[in-house]
């Protein structure tokens, strides 16, 4: 089977609120994660609720490229 032809594919989700923060520089980083997801059932970009240590509290991290 081909490499790109996987159903299940690793994502990297970074913090909606701290990517707009970034360009005045006002956090000291951009939260993470890393997770997987399946193509078939989510083929769309991949949308979560989780915590960020730069804001504080829990965000929405979206799915970035890689």
């Amino acid at each position: 089977m081909a490499k790109g032809k996987d159903v299940r594919v690793i994502v990297i989700l970074e913090c909606t609120s701290c990517a707009r923060n970034d360009v005045n520089k006002e956090s000291p980083g951009i939260s993470r994660y890393i997770t997987q997801k399946n193509r078939h059932n989510t083929p769309g970009r991949l949308e979560l609720i989780k915590f960020c240590r730069y804001c504080n509290k829990h965000t929405i991290h979206g799915e970035i490229k890689k």
